[in-house]
């Protein structure tokens, strides 16, 4: 399409150009109301591109000369006050009456037909996707349930490509063209964030309600045990054998989620481990409720690396086999995945959190603590006796969960999610969590510690430091990572979901910026929107009240059989067709050459302590770090760079909260 330039027509100003497609390059979108901010990288969907002089967005022109002449396109207005863009492309995606994705305009005629290279089924039009490799607008194409592209939409017959023959794209996911055709479904991006669906790795299987909370809140995959409120799963997330594990499998068929099993690991029997693995098991949990021992850990750990399962821990609270040493040295370097590090879910008193800082531990919290408030103690203490069948009339259960609820490790938890050395954020779904809250729960803490320590500076180049950005996409990657890309490399499904790239399965998450974090607009389930935020059923139109989170297609009949997953062990046996469910078995990877080093954005590994008699906790610093990078000795960096123990602080009011509920 040849757009002619005239002088009158030819400057669209910024606040015009949101109002038409949306935020482009430079701008800047609040999460909700929180006191985060992320800005717009770059626009993939034929908006504009970062201008080389000054960081003002302009789109090159089709030789990749720059048509800018130098001078602002903002006539007689405040530059700070108006940002003025130019747009030379014009072949921006809308859909609607009087709009672009029209025959012969924006939509070609060329036909879906089969195999990968044609039309995709759905397209995403300019949306802002917040993924941990960046923050980018993008038009997203899906097909046959997969990302197949993320860039430009176009139709050949009338445009041209924009993305062909460029490479200095400063993200590792690289844009392209594609085309729309007649068989083509459209959802508008226009002015909304798109995530990744959340992954949940610590989820209690007690109902089947859990699910809807899930789906609701943007979790389109379940990883845990359970068989129902039985005491065992009520504490404990596990499936123990065969017989339970298909039937939770037959159980699950008919909902949206990609689904992985955990099954037990606390025992010597290797036969047991190894049958529950054939059976369909991803990983097993090593419970202090079954028996967390040295000698269980070690025996389920070399049963996981002849497997290459994931073993997730939840340790000894009462140090009655040994302490947290003696735990770490039944690792013997071997990677796992440790739940609720922190220590008031679970995991030796009162220094779980130490092993925060060890290279082969995968680290995770679950939403209860996240963040620290002024109530978070207190409520601690009674879902403790519940969860664990403790008695609050015997001394003996009393101290238990004395020793569990400390303030001062919560706190710290606190700042090392944002110093990201806690890689991972989970539910405990209806075992002292809650499975609809991991997504809020996850940007509420970054909230507080964004308003507590300001801008992360780790995540700014020089001339955003000197120019005093104000956005924070790097502590918006490191958080959004925390709930979908690490705890998928964690249990070896990464190459299926986790983030929002190409040939990865369209688990995908639509929002409101208004919303960001509490109600999702629409949730994709291997490309089929299956809840969305939907209107009275009886009305004339899709948007009136009550508009609540409601199951759509996607959701319904035999469609969550195809658009979702069961994970298992590659030594599984089993079949989905002796089991007789519709989902298909999806093999996990080799999890145990996962190391803290491969948890993205959250691979940090500070040295910890925690006083025996205060609780408190003491997180070595930069500064220590850098002197021992300089081989400065330990004692002398210490004596250089004097510890502080972590400062408790409650937060008093959060975002996303109260105001998002009142209906």
């Amino acid at each position: 399409m040849t757009v002619v330039e005239r002088k009158n027509t030819r400057t669209t100003r910024r606040e015009v150009y949101v109002d038409l497609f949306g935020p482009t390059t430079g701008d800047e979108i609040r999460l909700a109301d929180t006191a985060l901010r992320i800005k717009v990288t770059d626009d993939w969907s034929g908006g504009l591109s970062r201008d080389r002089r000054a960081g003002l967005p302009v789109v090159p022109a089709p030789d990749g000369k720059d048509t800018s002449d130098g001078k602002d396109d903002c006539q007689g207005e405040d530059e700070e006050k108006v940002s003025p863009l130019v747009s030379r492309s014009g072949n921006e995606m809308v859909f609607g009456g009087g709009k672009v994705i029209r025959e012969s305009m924006g939509q070609s005629a060329t036909p879906r037909g089969d195999g990968k290279d044609g039309p995709p089924d759905t397209v995403i039009t300019g949306v802002v996707i917040l993924d941990h490799w960046g923050v980018v607008k993008a038009d997203v194409a899906i097909r046959d349930g997969r990302i197949t592209a993320l860039g430009k939409a176009y139709n050949p017959e009338t445009m041209d490509k924009i993305h062909e023959g460029r490479t200095d794209w400063p993200t590792r996911v690289r844009p392209t063209d594609f085309v729309i055709g007649p068989e083509t479904e459209v959802i508008s991006g226009k002015g909304r964030i798109l995530t990744a669906g959340g992954v949940d790795t610590h989820v209690h299987f007690i109902c089947p309600e859990q699910v809807g909370e899930a789906l609701a809140s943007g979790v389109t995959t379940l990883i845990g045990g359970g068989t129902g409120p039985a005491e065992g799963s009520t504490a404990t997330t596990v499936t123990p054998g065969k017989w339970h594990v298909e039937r939770l499998f037959k159980a699950l068929d008919d909902f949206p989620v990609n689904v992985g099993v955990l099954g037990k690991g606390s025992t010597m029997s290797r036969t047991s481990m190894l049958d529950q693995v054939k059976a369909g098991v991803i990983g097993f949990k090593i419970h202090e409720d079954w028996g967390a021992t040295p000698q269980v850990i070690d025996a389920c750990l070399k049963v996981c690396e002849s497997t290459n399962v994931q073993l997730a821990l939840h340790a000894d609270s009462l140090n009655e086999a040994g302490f947290v040493q003696s735990t770490k040295a039944a690792f013997k370097d071997r990677p796992l995945h440790i739940f609720h590090i922190e220590g008031a879910g679970g995991g030796h008193a009162p220094d779980m959190i130490t092993l925060c800082g060890e290279k082969n531990v995968l680290p995770a919290s679950t939403n209860p603590t996240r963040p620290l408030t002024v109530n978070t103690v207190k409520e601690h203490i009674d879902m403790m006796m519940v969860c664990h069948h403790l008695n609050p009339e015997l001394e003996a259960d009393r101290a238990f969960a004395d020793s569990r609820v400390r303030p001062s490790t919560m706190a710290a938890e606190d700042l090392l999610h944002d110093m990201g050395a806690i890689s991972i954020m989970s539910s405990d779904a209806q075992a002292m969590g809650r499975i609809g809250e991991m997504i809020m729960r996850t940007w509420q803490t970054a909230h507080v510690m964004r308003t507590r320590y300001g801008q992360l500076r780790e995540g700014l180049d020089a001339q955003q430091k000197q120019q005093r950005e104000e956005a924070d996409n790097f502590r918006a990657r490191r958080y959004v990572a925390k709930y979908t890309i690490n705890p998928a490399i964690a249990h070896g499904v990464d190459d299926l979901i986790g983030s929002v790239e190409t040939g990865k399965l369209a688990d995908l998450v639509l929002w409101e910026p208004k919303f960001f974090g509490v109600k999702p607009h629409l949730v994709l389930k291997g490309g089929q929107i299956a809840y969305a935020q939907v209107g009275d059923a009886n009305a004339s139109i899709p948007t009136p009240q009550p508009v609540l989170p409601r199951p759509v297609w996607g959701a319904t009949g035999n469609a969550p059989g195809v658009n979702s997953f069961n994970f298992v062990s590659p030594q599984a046996t089993v079949t989905a067709q002796e089991l007789g469910i519709n989902k298909s078995l999806y093999e996990i990877k080799d999890t145990r050459q996962v190391f803290k080093e491969h948890m993205i954005l959250n691979n940090a590994t500070p040295n910890i302590r925690v006083d025996p008699d205060t609780y408190e906790v003491f997180i070595e610093d930069t500064c220590i770090s850098e002197l021992r990078r300089r081989k400065v000795k330990q004692a002398q960096a210490e004596a250089r760079c004097p510890q502080r123990p972590a400062p408790t602080h409650y937060a008093s009011e959060l975002p996303l909260a109260q105001r998002y509920f009142i209906f």
